[in-house]
């Protein structure tokens, strides 16, 4: 419970992802992957729901066409007259007699926008430029790309008939209307928040219907690429009239010596036309499937038309607690039944754990001190966009992990819920924050969205009401910054009270949003929080956006003419290098840590130059999610094993006998530097700091010895490589599921004749897929490559590019070869790889 007095908040452990979501992946006891897998490769488990509930999958089998926002003719007449909403039944567009039969087929996932061509194109203010947006032709200027429409067929039972019937979006980029069997069926309008429609008067049960969507991308929500169109799951909800409320079931479980009591609580609603007397059943299950506990609430009448709340209590005996290092879930089963039989359910995943920010000691979990090592991420990546299938969720918190990050703070909207369930079931915290900072309708309906649906997630352990809210924080409109933040804090607590509020504030927090907040985040200004300490002594800190530093991997000089930024201290104004703000978090005891400007590189707001820069140069890993120079700093200090890295590669051709900057990032004691053989001598390595050198640049080898206590224990070299010869073609696994989700991740690489890596290889390969699969994006990390990321073609960026292949449906083998593309002598020699797709043991329900 929140502890307001002193401001030490001690936050108790809640579960997984909202009520009614089930769980996707089977975990063995320990919460982790089961053995044979990577980390974050998780098998998949049965989706079957209680019964009677069903929730199907409606991704697969749209079809898509562009509309216009300014010209009805191009838009399929909608809005040719204002008389469109006079009758309902009337959209045709919905019905069975409209042509679609030259319009895309799709499955979603799908962004649109990721498709589309750059656009130079720097008009408008600072805010509302298409910089921002990684120079994609959408809004009101681009009226022909920015609004879509998406259509579907499907039939339903007539046993369905008396069901509710809900269609359920997680998410679409960005003003929706929905139309059903020519009717008019409601609108939404915000780009990041789950919403559903109930379609149960609409539908026709033994026959077919007709969905038809228009997304219109005119409007954003952020300054930053977001996308457009359906790029998050779309669902197809059953239910009996007597069920549970969307997000309501909730564990909330608290730790007592060496039990977890447990407080169960939801909602029946009862949508018949006569009253119905309804109990539950709760059963806690470990990741075996073993019951630990059972509970039930007594039967209660719900009138017609009505709702009811329910409460419950249990107990878990030596509960195994939740944690990065082990991210053990528990999952709660609830059944809704009425004279006897099961009439709804739902499983709820959680985990059991304690958080705790102490103004003095900084972060507590499970009572044990722990530094937040963060990092803010946006939701693209490279070749998708907007639209990541679930397995690249899992794929990028590894690539995070691996450098020793555990947090993630999801700037600046709600997440994917694939993203949340990935974090909790890989040990990932996270600072959950909304988009809209403020107490209107609006605002508030996407805060308590969040927060309901997510509050069972163990991952979490701080709300956030929004980021860097200028004219809120400080001066005339800094007391509506305090109404607006206490309104939205309250509701916060009103829906979770066992976490702490707060915001990302680039400011001195001293007034406006501030004065609301359970908990103090700092944007940057490393120069308040030692003032704001001793000020404010009961007041927890952490750094909620730190850093900024840029470069461009793999190059080693700034260069405006290149838009390339080097890769030793690369930082904007307002930001500092990794070793700069990790040495003030770092050091400070009562400071829970912090979370860097950004994990990954990101599209839109490219930074320090423009065009033809369209994606931005914050991150330590870029926008494929490989490593730049900056993520060793952060894995030797962030991870407790011993770890080396020396850089810049040393193909300096032209260069012999010029001075080239040595960096080494180690956590060692000392680094002696050799240069072909010979000592350039030894360097005590400072705390959370680096050594460098001068070496005049010869061609051969350049090694880093590390050393502890006297013995060496980890050398790494760079070598001058060869010209590239070869291509070499590596995945993260070589066996997905058939399941038409799954993907295999593969990297393209130069290499030369000895087989090694040529960190300066920029040649354009082209690829060929055939079998069970098909490519869904390409990348190269380049943040000033404006190739497509949807055809079969990309360059080499300092020799390395990225390709994502999808499974089909159908088990087999997908084979990948890869030619250098347009080569008139001496071609690279070519490669090829084959990933085998297997059926799953049980896949999960979607609409036919």
């Amino acid at each position: 419970m929140v502890d307001i007095t002193r401001r030490t908040f001690v936050i108790s452990s809640l579960g997984l992802v909202g009520a009614g979501l089930l769980p996707r992946f089977v975990l063995a006891s320990n919460g982790k992957a089961m053995a044979g897998s990577p980390p974050w490769a998780f098998p998949p488990q049965s989706t079957t729901a209680l019964a009677p509930r069903e929730q199907l999958l409606l991704d697969f089998g749209w079809q898509f066409a562009f509309g216009n926002g300014d010209d009805p003719s191009k838009d399929f007449n909608f809005g040719f007259n204002q008389s469109d909403f006079s009758k309902t039944g009337t959209f045709k567009i919905a019905t069975a007699q409209f042509d679609a039969g030259n319009w895309r087929k799709l499955n979603l996932p799908h962004d649109w926008a990721v498709e589309l061509p750059f656009v130079h194109d720097d008009k408008g203010d600072e805010d509302n430029r298409m910089t921002s947006h990684g120079y994609k032709p959408l809004g009101r200027r681009y009226p022909a790309t920015s609004v879509g429409w998406y259509r579907r067929a499907f039939t339903l039972p007539q046993s369905d008939r008396g069901r509710r019937i809900w269609i359920e979006f997680d998410g679409a980029m960005r003003d929706i209307m929905l139309f059903v069997n020519g009717c008019y069926i409601g609108r939404h309008d915000d780009g990041y928040t789950s919403f559903r429609f109930d379609l149960t008067d609409f539908l026709n049960y033994g026959d077919e219907n007709v969905i038809a969507i228009r997304v219109d991308a005119s409007f954003g929500d952020g300054w930053f690429y977001e996308g457009a169109g359906i790029y998050r799951h779309v669902w197809l909800t059953k239910t009996d009239p007597v069920h549970l409320g969307k997000w309501e079931s909730v564990v909330r479980p608290t730790v007592q010596g060496d039990a977890a009591a447990l407080d169960l609580a939801t909602v029946v609603e009862n949508e018949h036309e006569y009253p119905v007397n309804a109990s539950l059943e709760w059963t806690i299950v470990d990741a075996t499937g073993r019951t630990v506990a059972q509970a039930t609430s007594a039967a209660q009448a719900i009138a017609p038309k009505a709702s009811m709340d329910y409460h419950a209590s249990a107990n878990i005996q030596h509960p195994v607690l939740w944690s990065p290092d082990e991210p053990n879930l528990y999952t709660a089963q609830v059944k809704v039944l009425v004279d006897g039989s099961v009439r709804d359910g739902e499983h709820i995943p959680f985990g059991v754990r304690t958080a705790r920010f102490d103004p003095d000691h900084g972060f507590f979990l499970n009572g044990k001190p722990l530094k937040i090592q963060g990092t803010c991420n946006h939701q693209d990546h490279a070749g998708v966009g907007a639209a990541l299938p679930d397995r690249l969720q899992a794929f990028r918190i590894a690539v995070l992990q691996s450098m020793g990050c555990n947090a993630v703070r999801t700037s600046h909207n709600m997440p994917t819920p694939e993203w949340v369930q990935a974090c909790d079931r890989m040990g990932m915290l996270m600072m959950c924050e909304t988009r809209q900072m403020s107490s209107n309708p609006s605002g508030m309906e996407q805060l308590e969205t969040m927060v309901k649906r997510y509050r069972n997630s163990p991952s979490i352990i701080i709300w956030s009401i929004g980021n860097e809210e200028w004219k809120l924080q400080k001066g005339d409109m800094a007391p509506q910054g305090k109404r607006i933040a206490t309104a939205m804090v309250e509701r916060c607590h009103e829906l979770d009270p066992t976490r702490v509020v707060s915001a990302a504030v680039n400011g001195d927090n001293e007034q406006g949003v501030s004065d609301a907040l359970d908990i103090i985040g700092f944007n940057y200004h490393t120069d308040f929080p030692d003032d704001f300490h001793k000020k404010h002594p009961t007041r927890a800190v952490f750094g909620s956006e730190t850093s900024s530093a840029i470069s461009t991997r793999g190059e080693y000089t700034s260069d405006k003419s290149k838009n390339t930024v080097n890769s030793y201290d690369g930082v904007v104004d307002w930001g500092q290098t990794p070793e700069q703000w990790w040495t003030f978090y770092g050091t400070r005891e009562w400071l829970a840590g912090g979370f860097a400007w950004t994990g990954f590189d990101y599209r839109g707001e490219p930074t320090p130059y423009g065009w033809p820069s369209i994606s931005s140069q914050f991150g330590i890993v870029d926008t494929c999610g490989f490593p730049k120079d900056y993520f060793y700093y952060y894995k030797a200090w962030w991870r407790k094993e011993p770890s080396l890295h020396v850089f810049p590669h040393w193909n300096w051709h032209g260069k012999e006998g010029q001075d080239i900057s040595v960096w080494v990032y180690t956590n060692l004691d000392e680094v002696e530097l050799l240069l072909n053989g010979k000592s350039l001598g030894s360097k005590k390595v400072p705390h959370l700091g680096h050594v460098e050198w001068k070496v005049a640049y010869a061609p051969g080898v350049i090694e880093a010895r590390g050393l502890r206590g006297g013995q060496t224990v980890l050398v790494e070299k760079r070598e001058t490589t060869g010209p590239a010869q070869k291509i070499r073609l590596t995945a993260d696994r070589r066996q997905i599921t058939a399941d038409g989700q799954d993907l295999a991740i593969i990297t393209a690489e130069a290499l030369d004749d000895h087989g090694r890596l040529v960190p300066t290889a920029d040649n354009k390969l082209a690829f060929r897929i055939s079998g069970k699969g098909q490519l869904i994006g390409v990348g190269n990390g380049n943040p000033n490559c404006l190739e497509s990321d949807k055809e079969p073609k990309r360059s080499l960026f300092n020799g390395l590019a990225q390709v994502i292949i999808q499974a089909t449906d159908d088990a087999g083998q997908v084979l990948i070869e890869a030619v250098e593309d347009g080569a008139t002598t001496q071609p690279l020699r070519p490669a090829s790889l084959a990933i085998t797709t297997k059926k799953p043991a049980t896949k999960a329900p979607r609409v036919a």
